[in-house]
């Protein structure tokens, strides 16, 4: 598996190093937003190969974010995983009709994340 650009879309600090360790420790590039709107821009002009998307950002909200990667035909082939502490019923599905493509339930688990790094980078 060749080294991949994952954007991290996350407004908590600690979570944002643990995804980054993750991620760097798989051996890949670790590009992060703090915001929906930076987020965007970043991913219009980076295209990374899979964006991790906290749900619950500043800004352009998470699940809106998603649909504006989706709608875009320059985006839309990305992967996106919605990462939230939003765990109630109905949560999972507004994710998916929003584009996410996986949820993962924070707290993260980090062999979870990995699996499903692996298996959408390789």
């Amino acid at each position: 598996m060749g080294r991949k650009r994952i954007l991290c879309i996350e407004d908590n600090d600690s979570n944002l190093r643990l995804v980054s360790r993750i991620v760097e420790g798989e051996k890949h590039e670790f590009l992060m937003a703090v915001d929906g709107l930076t987020a965007l821009a970043l991913a219009q002009r980076e295209h990374p190969d899979l964006i991790l998307l906290d749900i619950n950002i500043p800004g352009l909200s998470g699940l809106e974010l998603a649909r504006r990667i989706k709608d875009d035909p320059a985006l839309s082939s990305i992967p996106v995983i919605a990462t939230t502490a939003n765990v109630l019923r109905g949560d999972r599905e507004r994710c998916l009709e929003a584009g996410c493509d996986e949820y993962l339930a924070k707290p993260l688990d980090v062999r979870e994340l990995q699996t499903m790094l692996r298996a959408y980078l390789t």
